[in-house]
């Protein structure tokens, strides 16, 4: 907060101002206090250092706490006479719950103790006491001068406010959420005190078109950064690690501006911004060697890249504890040059995630000046003048958009005056002119600040307006309209019904990605998928030409986590490989055991007719079961003995089978899966109910045996028999299949029931025997059945 109200005035209520910046947009997920409760600890000098008497590693020191001298024993290394430490007095408790009270160490008075900076719980630091820096005061209450009742907000940014990863930028909102100006520290630019650049070009002028430097020469690279500094950084979670790094990462905080500093005698010839060349390597800061393609922009010298534009610097010109000399870049990169180039490497750095967002394009002239200002006063040294390379054909440019105020009104609901909606968009700067043709009361020309990436149409403009008015004072509405309940057909089953039916059935929903890691999915399919332009990861680089590649991942994360009874499914779209057209599917995967665990039944593992049931649980939803038939059919992804095609009609509609052998060892599974996967359309298709009369004459029930070859179906022969029967056939039903020495090789029996039954009157043995006779007659003429002896 004390760095913030550098920039604004916030008031000293801090709930109240996170209120605020909630209401207007940018979450306030946490309040924090900077530091821990602490008293009875005040700024100790120490005066004076003698080995202890008694033991090597102790050290008696003479302390003053601004009112007295005191004898204190201290071990720690760099405790050194005329240094300012943390002093805990006699009563004192630390962080970790210890008390300070009065002791003899190896028979040497203690009055107090001398304390580290992880003693304080200030942070992992313990190899030495706290060095505190010399301005402040002797005997001051430690939380006083180091400003430890400090308050740090912690901010929650949607991706497109990257103009608000600053402080900059936080006090921007918070100015225009309160109505007041925006101050921000003073600083001049740097004269130059040397005439040294160094040359650079620009090639990728798309991905850079604008690149300021500046040669610093004769630098203390042993310097440290203020205490102030390395304060704000840890604050807001960065490690302090010298001046010249903690400097550029301090204007990246305040400013929002990424920045990097090079060992100019690291550098060759140029700096060059260019395209990756196929198969280059680099180096980076992180000690991985990486190979850049084409698509890859990077600021080179004129031997080797030096780093990747937007993301992280390389190793090899880094600065070195033998650097004297460096030189600054302060660059704009255009946010797609930068999108997910380092995700494709596992990068996500401070600077690539505001590049990605959007960088002021105005903002790197002040952010270099800003810098140089805090190293000279940090590391001393002679800066040369600011060179600004850049190509305006490329550069950012903005629009106006007309925004118009009877569309502020009938979006918002709300009838705001002129003047207030002007007011709210001067306050976010907003610049404002009247449209062609019309005054300042009909409509408006508006053109966003240089740091707005995010607003491009009318909708954007309106609602910054309702930001700043408050959505809290837009009065809520009723909605009144026309409402009606919209009929939903007879011929189409309900997702929901069947969702319900698979939960019923053991089955848990899931949700998975309609993108997926293009190598996984080319194990289960041979097609080659839509890839994206631009990919959340590699992981997930492709669409997915089916709904079995996540639910296959989500079932092995699962076994993963000791769950060995898997059952789920999804609704969702799978995308054609060529055209993109998609296409609605009900998918699911089951491994496991069959049933859950229990006492009173045997524990036997789900198979491809467990899944087959299930599947025609989905298929009877339709109303229409008769019309479905399975045929086995081979899929790349299912195993050639456990893969069965889903018709309906003469139409295809999906898989069942268990995952190939070859496809489980090739995504490291040791255990079967069983899938399915249907056309929502061809399945849940129903067929509308017609009203039959139920007879009320009995039933004649007829049993036929017959004898065909191993290659022909049970469909086949229902199909026949039902054609053939006519409409007093009320059910077929499979009796047995029988294999046995009597048959002839590649042959089988199957015996099937027939019911029979009119509604008009009681049928009799001669109607049974002439229906059975058309049946045999059919079976033997086109399927080459015989009937089979008793």
């Amino acid at each position: 907060m004390n760095w913030l109200r550098d920039w604004v005035d916030t008031g000293n209520d801090v709930p109240a101002l996170a209120h605020q910046l909630t209401m207007a947009g940018l979450e306030i997920e946490g309040i924090h206090r900077a530091g821990p409760e602490l008293s009875g600890i005040v700024v100790g000098e120490v005066l004076a250092v003698e080995k202890h008497p008694d033991a090597e590693k102790l050290n008696v020191c003479r302390v003053s706490n601004g009112r007295e001298e005191l004898q204190i024993v201290c071990g720690a290394p760099n405790v050194r006479a005329g240094m300012k430490a943390p002093l805990a007095l006699i009563g004192a408790k630390l962080p970790n719950g210890t008390e300070i009270k009065k002791a003899k160490l190896r028979g040497v008075e203690s009055n107090g103790m001398l304390c580290s900076a992880r003693e304080l719980g200030l942070s992992e630091e313990s190899s030495g006491l706290l060095d505190l820096p010399q301005h402040v005061t002797t005997g001051q209450d430690l939380v006083a001068a180091l400003q430890l009742d400090d308050t740090i907000l912690e901010v929650n940014l949607t991706p497109n406010r990257g103009d608000c990863m600053s402080v900059a930028g936080i006090a921007r909102e918070a100015a225009a959420a309160r109505a007041t100006p925006l101050k921000g520290p003073e600083f001049k630019p740097v004269a130059p005190a040397i005439t040294d650049t160094f040359p650079v070009r620009l090639e990728a002028t798309a991905a850079c078109p604008k690149f300021a430097g500046r040669v610093i020469r004769g630098i203390n690279i042993g310097a440290k950064s203020p205490w102030w500094m390395q304060e704000r950084l840890r604050r807001a979670g960065l490690r302090p690690i010298s001046a010249v790094v903690d400097v550029t990462n301090y204007v990246m905080l305040e400013l929002g501006q990424p920045m990097h500093a090079y060992d100019l005698g690291q550098l060759s010839g140029s700096i060059v911004v260019r395209s990756a060349r196929a198969g280059e390597k680099l180096k980076l800061l992180d000690g991985r060697t990486i190979e850049l393609t084409p698509d890859i922009a990077v600021i080179a010298d004129e031997k080797v890249a030096l780093g990747m534009a937007g993301v992280m610097g390389g190793e090899d010109s880094g600065i070195s504890d033998a650097t004297k000399d460096v030189f600054l870049e302060v660059a704009f990169f255009e946010p797609d040059a930068v999108a997910g180039r380092g995700r494709r490497y596992g990068l996500i750095t401070d600077a690539s995630q505001r590049f990605e967002r959007g960088v002021d394009p105005q903002l790197q002239e002040r952010a270099i000046e800003r810098a140089t200002q805090l190293l000279l006063e940090c590391a001393g040294g002679q800066a040369g003048p600011t060179v600004v390379t850049r190509h305006d054909g490329f550069a950012p440019r903005r629009s106006a958009i007309t925004l118009r105020h009877r569309r502020v009104r009938h979006v918002l609901g709300v009838q705001l005056s002129d003047d207030t909606v002007l007011d709210c968009l001067r306050r976010l700067n907003m610049e404002i002119e009247a449209a062609p043709g019309d005054d300042l009361r009909a409509s408006w020309l508006v053109t966003p600040p240089s740091w707005r990436f995010d607003i491009h149409i009318e909708e954007d403009l309106i609602e910054e307006v309702a930001r700043l008015y408050g959505f809290d004072n837009i009065p809520e509405q009723d909605a009144i309209g026309d409402q009606a309940i919209l009929p939903w057909t007879e011929t189409r089953v309900r997702n929901e019904r069947a969702a319900d039916l698979l939960v019923a059935r053991g089955y848990h929903e899931a949700i998975t990605y309609t993108f997926t890691d293009a190598q996984s999915q080319s194990v289960l399919f041979g097609e080659t998928a839509l890839a994206l332009s631009n990919p959340i990861s590699a992981e997930l680089g492709v669409m997915r030409l089916s709904l079995w590649p996540g639910l296959v991942h989500a079932a092995r994360e699962n076994h993963r986590r000791q769950q060995h009874r898997v059952r789920l499914f999804e609704i969702g779209r799978r995308f054609a490989s060529k055209t993109g057209a998609e296409t609605e599917m009900i998918a699911g995967v089951a491994s496991g055991s069959a049933l859950a665990e229990q006492w009173g039944a045997e524990t036997a593992k789900v198979d491809f007719f467990d899944v087959k049931a299930d599947v025609e649980a989905l298929i009877a939803l339709s109303d229409d079961a008769d019309a479905f038939r399975f045929t086995a059919e081979k899929h790349p992804a299912l195993h050639p003995g456990q893969s069965a095609r889903l018709w309906r009609g003469d139409r295809p509609v999906g898989w069942i089978g268990a995952l190939h052998p070859q496809h489980l060892k090739a995504l490291d599974l040791t255990y079967p899966l069983y899938v399915f996967e249907l056309e929502v359309a061809g399945v849940l298709a129903a067929r509308v109910p017609e009203f039959r009369e139920i007879s009320k004459y009995p039933a004649i029930r007829r049993d036929v045996a017959v004898i065909v070859d191993e290659a022909i179906p049970v469909e086949a022969l229902e199909s026949a028999i039902r054609k053939s029967a006519g409409t007093l056939l009320t059910d077929v039903s499979v009796l047995s299949v029988y294999r046995g020495k009597q048959f002839e090789k590649g042959k089988k029996s199957i015996a099937l029931g027939l019911q029979l039954q009119d509604t008009s009157r009681t049928l009799t043995d001669h109607d049974a025997d002439a229906i059975v006779a058309q049946v045999v007659d059919a079976l033997s003429h086109q399927l080459n059945a015989t009937i089979r002896d008793k």
